[in-house]
């Protein structure tokens, strides 16, 4: 079978790969859990962030960001204290912070879903990649995502950030062509 090369012979990243990674996402829990990881995946690789995305799960209340909006300084300081997930002040105060900037948004339009799939028309955008071609880091989708996410206040938020939420969220399909994935993403039958 033939996969994109990213995950290599790692079982949790196959796994990631063939089942989550580029599938069309609605769900606004999960839109904020991949928001929340992507943002702690800054200068890290994905494979770390994965390994410890049962941990952050635990710690950060299942990526309910209701309840992460009520995350007072004695949370932030205990989640600093937790060696099973990446402790970064700036990042798990920026997941406070754009958990209340999830929920404006909710209120706002209704869902987070209907805001986010705004830059990409409400489709997915299929890219042609070919086997070693490096996928972009940014488009101008991205780019107009992380203006209007930090006009209405998010942090970490970056065009590079929101490009790998949105190849996540299945807002783009980065599969290469010679992926089974990206055929059947390609799809809407298989969906």
């Amino acid at each position: 079978m033939n996969r994109c090369s990213w995950p290599a012979n790692d079982p949790l990243m196959m796994q990631y790969h063939d089942t989550e990674w580029g599938v069309p996402l609605h769900d606004d829990r999960k839109l904020f859990e991949f928001l929340v990881l992507d943002a702690f995946q800054a200068g890290l690789s994905w494979r770390t962030v994965l390994y410890k995305r049962a941990d952050f799960r635990k710690a950060f209340d299942d990526f309910d960001p209701e309840r992460i909006a009520r995350y007072q300084s004695r949370k932030i300081q205990q989640l600093l204290q937790n060696a099973r997930i990446i402790r970064n002040r700036m990042k798990i105060e920026a997941t406070v912070n754009n958990a209340r900037r999830f929920l404006d948004i909710q209120a706002q339009y209704g869902s987070f879903d209907q805001f986010i799939w705004q830059f990409t028309d409400y489709r997915t955008l299929h890219h042609q990649l070919k086997p070693g071609q490096p996928a972009p880091a940014t488009s101008p989708e991205s780019d107009a995502m992380s203006k209007a996410l930090r006009k209405v206040g998010f942090q970490f938020v970056g065009s590079t950030i929101c490009y790998a939420f949105m190849q996540a969220a299945g807002m783009i399909n980065d599969h290469v062509v010679t992926c089974f994935r990206y055929h059947e993403l390609k799809s809407p039958a298989s969906i």
